[in-house]
């Protein structure tokens, strides 16, 4: 195919710039440059490119119908792009770009039939769907896990709030308790160092 290429300087370049652009060029690479992907698509018409630099008129393009087991059928569109509309069956199209007479690259496209695209867009609604109801299932549940979470959470402080004697009597007892533990142990170590 044919392209451009930016030619970087990684020394030498302008203030603090690691990389700098020097020019740009148009360089060469395999002719066979597989299949395309249309520059619009709907459920109607696609919009196809040929492979091309500005300017394009410098080109000569060459579109064709590909027939599986005979030869490919030559079209009288001439353009850098086509626009075809979906017909009752899939349609593979072939561009190839002209200079001087030789191909310099080719590129394919598969317009698919009207059913095909309805077929493949009612397939993408559905997954959609389902991966939707996934996914607002689990939101749900972690959402309302952390209302249940947060209420018993609240109760409980209320429930310290109001309950705050026995609570803080609890508290005390099992301190004094402590205290008490601490004391006797206190005790009994200073009798065995007697």
């Amino acid at each position: 195919g044919i392209g451009i290429r930016e030619v970087l300087l990684t020394s030498g370049c302008p203030g603090t710039e690691a990389k700098c652009i020097v020019r740009v060029e148009e360089c060469r690479g395999p002719v066979d440059c597989g299949w395309g992907i249309p520059i619009s698509e709907g459920l109607a018409c696609v919009k196809m490119p040929c492979i091309y630099i500005p300017p394009e008129n410098r080109f000569k393009y060459v579109w064709k119908v590909l027939i599986p087991n005979k030869t490919a059928h030559i079209l009288p569109n001439d353009s850098a792009i086509m626009e075809v509309c979906r017909d009752t069956h899939s349609i593979t199209f072939q561009c190839e770009t002209q200079e001087n007479g030789n191909i310099i690259a080719s590129v394919k496209y598969t317009v698919y039939a009207t059913t095909e695209t309805e077929t493949k867009k009612s397939r993408r609604i559905e997954t959609g769907q389902s991966r939707r109801i996934t996914t607002d299932a689990i939101l749900v549940f972690v959402l309302l896990t952390g209302v249940i979470v947060t209420v018993g959470a609240i109760f409980a402080m209320i429930l310290m709030i109001l309950h705050w004697a026995v609570v803080k009597s609890i508290w005390e007892s099992k301190s004094g308790q402590d205290n008490q533990d601490k004391k006797l142990a206190n005790k009994s170590s200073l009798r065995n160092m007697e």
